[in-house]
């Protein structure tokens, strides 16, 4: 998995490139210096924003969940975890592209997201435990991460930064470890089929989508949070369909 999403990865990040290259000169207004200490520091800030951003839709919205869903189908929780990537990073480029119309270089935008994937690496680990108070309040540990990957309910869409956790407290998305979650996902996919792992959940987007009633109701399966049911069929979810990672 970690070695099909650096494939895709790289074919997507070309082709964004581009845009992002004739978004920025010709589009923005102007552009902020590379060699400043306050750029990177304002760089370095609203890329983990995007990332927070784009990791919430991936959250929330059931056609972004699909794609980021095979991440979260590990039931144990490691630096092998880490590197189950998804293979159709579409979603990343809607919360980037604001980035070179505010003046950012492109090719700066990729170097910061870049570190901000490996700093994310290091916290797929249950050999640390709590790290002093002022860490655990402003970054996001392994502890806040464990959190994340959790199917506890009470852990569900739970702490969605990369390196900084002070998004989550500031939108309400923040939630402590209380006791080692239960990794994977809500409905264990129950396979080691790679293909299956990254686009069941689109197949199972279409089916809902061929079976509902309505293009509201059609609408809904694509774009509502998974376990999203129309509101006649709302009796029978017991409990969200794995809005985690």
């Amino acid at each position: 998995m970690g070695s099909g999403a650096l494939a895709f990865m790289m074919a997507f990040k070309l082709l964004t490139l581009v845009l992002f290259v004739a978004m920025s000169v010709y589009l923005a207004p102007w552009h902020i210096p590379v060699d400043t200490w306050w750029s990177l520091v304002l760089l370095f800030v609203v890329v983990d924003v995007a990332w927070y951003c784009n990791h919430r839709f991936s959250h929330r919205v059931r056609i972004g969940w699909a794609a980021h869903q095979a991440h979260h189908s590990s039931e144990y929780f490691n630096f092998g975890t880490a590197l189950r990537q998804k293979w159709n990073p579409w979603s990343e480029a809607i919360f980037w592209a604001p980035l070179p119309l505010l003046g950012f270089e492109p090719w700066t935008i990729y170097v910061a997201f870049g570190a901000n994937l490996v700093y994310q690496f290091f916290s797929h680990t249950e050999s640390i435990g709590k790290l002093p108070a002022p860490i655990e309040f402003i970054f996001n540990t392994p502890s806040h991460h464990r959190v994340h990957h959790g199917s506890d309910p009470e852990y569900l869409d739970k702490n969605y930064g990369g390196i900084l956790i002070v998004w989550d407290r500031m939108f309400g998305t923040f939630q402590p470890e209380l006791h080692r979650p239960t990794y994977g996902l809500t409905s264990p996919v129950g396979t080691y089929n790679v293909f299956k792992l990254q686009y069941h959940e689109y197949g199972n987007i279409a089916r809902d989508v061929r079976r509902a009633v309505g293009w509201k109701n059609k609408l809904g399966y694509i774009v509502g949070p998974p376990g999203w049911k129309p509101a006649d069929q709302q009796a029978d979810i017991s409990e969200p369909v794995r809005a985690t990672a």
